[in-house]
């Protein structure tokens, strides 16, 4: 008798395994699947060019001479990029230049306005488009752009040397370092 009693209850059993899969066919059934992408656009690299040096040209033993960044012999940087693109730019300056043997130094300085910003694709000191004039080359500005006409801006530069009464006659030299990076704006 007690074979006759489970074997109703096995069916019972089957029957609602039966039942739960469909139920659970029919729930998997009911999903979708969507594909969604990620996109990023690289801008186009900035090349940073040193087109002039900083140019003093021959000068005496004792007398200062200057150069204004407005100047033919300004110092001149070209900067190309995306434009339109936002970018920040830091110039490391010499305080001296020394002769190639390094057996003597000259005194360079740098004003709080010998710095110009060309955002014309203008790459001439003495023709000055548009952008910032009399800048501090040490405190350069915040919201230079690569031109917005052009992928081009340019930075020109000027300053002074002071040679000393007994400078040793030769060709001195120093290196002017700017860096430029995109700021994301």
């Amino acid at each position: 008798m007690n074979s006759e009693h489970k074997m109703p209850s096995i069916w019972k059993i089957l029957v609602l395994l039966l039942t739960m899969s469909f139920l659970m066919v029919a729930s998997v059934s009911a999903q979708d699947v969507a594909v969604g992408q990620a996109t990023a656009t690289v801008q186009t690299p900035l090349t940073v060019t040193a087109i002039a040096a900083l140019a003093f040209g021959t000068i005496f033993q004792g007398v200062p001479v200057s150069v204004a960044e407005t100047d033919a012999s300004a110092g001149i940087f070209t900067m190309t990029g995306q434009a339109g693109s936002g970018i920040s730019l830091f110039l490391q300056l010499p305080e001296y230049m020394s002769t190639a043997s390094g057996d003597d130094r000259m005194i360079i300085s740098f004003s709080t306005t010998d710095c110009a910003i060309d955002t014309t694709a203008n790459a001439d000191p003495t023709t000055f488009g548009s952008g910032w004039t009399a800048q501090n080359p040490f405190n350069l500005p915040s919201g230079v752009i690569i031109g917005t006409a052009s992928t081009q801006t340019s930075l020109f530069l000027g300053g002074q040397v002071l040679p000393s009464v007994d400078q040793t006659a030769g060709a001195y030299s120093a290196d002017i370092i700017l860096t430029v990076a995109y700021n994301g704006t």
